[in-house]
């Protein structure tokens, strides 16, 4: 069965995007940035902005200020091993990290708290009372939806696949919670590329390798077909 829920990459971007706001951090992409000087921990950044800056377009840098918060979740974020407790996340060790302007701090339990919205997403602030579903009841409720002999199958190749899931923790954490809700008579197995880059874009190389095969030519719909038939001869050629 397919089920879908908004909270994936953008949803983290845009978390980290609040907490920046709500600590008065400028997001500043390197290419602005002539030169730095080093400061004090969570001190104004001191930075010489270039005087010929190339023109660029607003969605080029929107894509280099995405690339600055996507560093520091790769680098910062951590999915925590049991669901987000507040006091246990004070105590869990800080992290470091310098944005490219040379501001620099230390981020504590924040870096848990932001990630835990892909599993509860009753701890997403202003989504209080929502109804969307955590990664695991994502994996369990599809699983769900199918039929009843092929389940054991579905269990035993649960794919991790996307950029979210590179984040620390997060395959340990969605393996102990699916371990928690899979039937007892079935065998769960999680499949997690050790390569990054193959785990971020394996839906594209999927992609590739699929448009690559000769009877997938069988599957090609024109665009002469479609506008006879419509929708109706995607749903005919690919039931």
């Amino acid at each position: 069965g397919i089920v879908k829920s908004p909270l994936a990459g953008d949803f983290i971007s845009m978390q980290c995007r609040e907490l920046f706001q709500e600590l008065n951090i400028d997001i500043v992409p390197p290419y602005m940035i002539a030169a730095k000087e080093p400061v004090r921990e969570g001190a104004p950044p001191s930075w010489k902005k270039k005087e010929k800056l190339p023109q660029v377009s607003k969605s080029w840098h929107n894509f280099t200020c995405n690339e600055v918060i996507q560093d520091f979740q790769a680098s910062v974020l951590q999915v925590s091993d049991s669901p987000y407790d507040e006091q246990v996340a004070a105590q869990m060790p800080t992290v470091h990290y310098e944005m490219p302007n040379g501001y620099n701090t230390d981020y504590g339990a924040e870096r848990l708290r932001i990630p835990e919205g892909l599993f509860d997403p009753s701890n997403v602030k202003g989504l209080s009372g929502n109804t969307m579903l955590g990664v695991g009841h994502v994996v369990t409720t599809s699983i769900g939806m199918c039929d009843i002999d092929i389940r054991p199958g579905l269990y035993g190749s649960v794919i991790v696949t996307g950029g979210n899931t590179l984040l620390q923790g997060f395959t340990d954490r969605l393996n102990r919670e699916l371990a928690q809700k899979t039937p007892p008579s079935m065998r769960l197995k999680l499949i997690a590329s050790n390569s990054t880059m193959e785990r971020r874009f394996s839906p594209w190389i999927g992609g590739s390798i699929l448009a690559s095969l000769g009877t997938f030519q069988q599957m090609w719909i024109s665009k002469q077909e479609y506008e006879e038939g419509g929708k109706q001869c995607v749903e005919r050629k690919c039931p």
